[in-house]
């Protein structure tokens, strides 16, 4: 009978060749932050956007998610005791909001999540009554053509600011917008006007990658596979999508 770990941590499960090999992938011995562009890296490789689903479903993708938005939200000034809810803007968030949750709660952090919808309740989850909250998306870019909410969000803020409306008559305070992948026009984040009161929001805007990485590390493998060496006058164009 197999022995049972007490230290705390989670018991091992699954057949010893299994694990093996499992380990043998050599993610483990790069930092997370580059462990979890690895895994991105085929999801977003030449496409103008991805839900990122095969990674944020995916058991080591969904931690390593989970801990390096709370640990880049942190170094952006807002750790964990800064806010109380995470709240998915879409679908395609909802994965990352969970896995914030349980990685707070495996560093004996409390935390909440819950998500928009235009489906009566407007909102999903526990009371955010006088919480302070962070917004979240998977992948947030003028870019996301197939992501609506994002492309209306960035290009037009309609969405982003109704939700902004919904929340604050929810009693509840934004602090700003975080995503797993993303860019923006204005390195001072993204503008949300209430449609209600037009009154204008500045809300910081707090990503893991900046979506400009994985365009340059696409433009690298493609010069490899072509036998260049990056230098020539179409290496840094592989990967770019034209408006």
């Amino acid at each position: 009978m197999a022995s049972q770990s007490t230290s705390g941590s989670f018991r091992s499960t699954g057949a010893p060749e299994v694990r093996v090999s499992q380990e043998q992938q050599g993610l483990e011995a790069l930092d997370t932050r580059e462990q979890l562009k690895r895994l991105l890296e085929r999801e977003v490789a030449n496409k103008p956007f991805s839900e990122l689903s095969a990674v944020t479903y995916q058991h080591r993708g969904s931690q390593l998610a989970g801990h390096l938005l709370l640990d880049t939200l942190e170094d952006a000034g807002f750790g964990i005791d800064d806010f109380d809810a995470v709240g998915a803007l879409t679908a395609a968030s909802i994965p990352l909001a969970i896995s914030m949750l349980q990685a707070a709660a495996s560093r004996g952090q409390d935390l909440d999540a819950f998500v928009m919808d235009f489906v009566y309740p407007s909102i999903k989850g526990p009371s955010i009554q006088g919480k302070r909250v962070i917004l979240l998306d998977a992948w947030l870019s003028e870019k996301s053509y197939v992501q609506t909410s994002s492309l209306v969000t960035l290009r037009n803020g309609n969405e982003l600011g109704l939700d902004f409306s919904i929340l604050g008559h929810e009693g509840a305070q934004v602090l700003g917008i975080a995503a797993l992948i993303g860019s923006t026009p204005s390195v001072e984040g993204i503008e949300v006007v209430n449609p209600l009161t037009e009154e204008g929001h500045m809300l910081p805007f707090i990503r893991v990658y900046d979506e400009q990485e994985f365009k340059l590390g696409t433009a690298r493998e493609s010069a490899a596979d072509d036998g260049d060496d990056g230098d020539g006058d179409d290496g840094g164009a592989s990967g770019e999508v034209e408006e």
